[in-house]
């Protein structure tokens, strides 16, 4: 499995795995019909949210002390590592924030189970607060390794074609690193 550190077109840094979009599990049978409906409402989420939720969760499976990530190269080693720390220590506070509002928000989705129907707003619920718990330990463990950057030419190019704002070349660019790293839909994180 191999991970990214790149920007999209906000200029926004984003982590991703080259691992595709997978749902996540529940052993629970009664839970089957809430789950399921709470799943449907959780792909309603824009995928560069989901891709880089999966990317932290699987982080958390990575064995040794050192991750490689792929990136642009543009910026000196040093910078990008201070970047990607500062970058993981954001997103840490952000997933303990949603964590808590989360918590605060179970018990008034406990008043929906009065309503006929499963209780949808509470699988929602839920599983953001799964995937938000995944997310977090996935890094928590990235916080305490080392990370080996790899520089990419495609990702350099792609972030040159940003810079100067060449819209016609997005795709184009997007697609030649898509075939490169065996990426999906690689357009929907980092595109529009």
């Amino acid at each position: 499995m191999m991970f990214f550190f790149v920007r999209d077109y906000r200029n926004k840094y984003r982590y991703l795995s080259s691992e595709p979009l997978s749902e996540i599990q529940i052993r629970f049978s009664r839970w089957k019909k809430i789950w399921e409906a709470a799943k449907k409402k959780l792909t309603l989420l824009p995928e560069r949210i989901l891709y880089q939720e999966q990317a932290f969760r699987k982080s958390k499976n990575i064995e040794g002390k050192t991750i490689k990530i792929i990136h642009s190269g543009r910026l000196e080693e040093r910078k990008i590592k201070t970047r990607f720390r500062f970058f993981l220590r954001t997103q840490k506070t952000k997933h303990i924030l949603f964590l808590i509002g989360e918590t605060l928000l179970l018990p008034l989705s406990g008043l929906a189970a009065l309503l006929p129907g499963p209780n949808v707003f509470f699988g929602v619920l839920a599983l953001l607060m799964i995937t938000h718990w995944q997310a977090l330990s996935g890094i928590n463990k990235l916080l305490k390794k080392e990370y080996d950057f790899t520089p990419s030419s495609l990702f350099e190019r792609w972030e040159e074609v940003l810079e100067f704002k060449e819209e016609q070349n997005f795709l184009r660019t997007l697609n030649e690193v898509e075939k490169e790293y065996r990426l999906v839909n690689l357009h929907k994180i980092l595109w529009k």
